[in-house]
């Protein structure tokens, strides 16, 4: 089902907003510090999740002041739906992770299943080591597959978009993130 124009600002009208952009953006400065740290020696390939961390990867990497590739993968649980379902690879990592440090950036840790699929299809390709940098890690008290090695903000256990994540396809471009009212 395409959401209209009309559902989607009835939407945001609806949601509360939980960081604001200015809020955003000290959170994007403080793990890309933290990725600077470690990263910096390590020419890493950088490999964006399309499609949400879109917005994270290109505000983020013009922080990191140091040599690196970029590339991207295309991977899928969720696409329009609320809840995550089978996972639906658009294009895989390649070869050019062989023997490489790789930093694998996303816009969620949810319940953890694609960054563990794509830390594991890395590895296998060959990495040297797969670190994992997400904007946003879901704190909803079950365990994960995998944890992060950077985070740059924890959200609540509820529905969130804005910042590279969608609801029902909208939003990611907001700077700000909102959380879908609860019912």
């Amino acid at each position: 089902m395409n959401m209209t124009t009309r559902q989607a600002r009835e939407i945001l009208q609806g949601a509360e907003q939980l960081y604001s952009a200015e809020q955003v953006q000290a959170a994007l400065h403080g793990v890309a510090s933290r990725i600077e740290a470690e990263l910096s020696e390590q020419f890493p390939l950088v490999l964006s999740v399309m499609g949400g961390a879109v917005i994270f990867s290109g505000q983020l990497l013009p922080l990191l002041g140091f040599p690196l590739d970029f590339d991207y993968v295309h991977v899928s649980r969720y696409g329009d739906a609320r809840h995550g379902g089978a996972m639906k690879w658009k294009v895989e990592p390649g070869e050019n992770v062989r023997g490489r440090v790789v930093l694998l950036v996303d816009d969620i840790l949810d319940e953890g299943h694609t960054l563990h699929a794509l830390h594991d299809k890395v590895m296998q390709l060959g990495a040297s080591r797969c670190y994992c940098a997400v904007f946003a890690d879901k704190q909803h008290g079950k365990r994960k597959p995998i944890s992060a090695d950077f985070v740059a903000m924890d959200v609540p256990d509820r529905f969130v978009f804005g910042y590279g994540m969608d609801v029902q396809g909208a939003w990611r471009n907001l700077p700000a993130i909102y959380a879908v009212k609860e019912s």
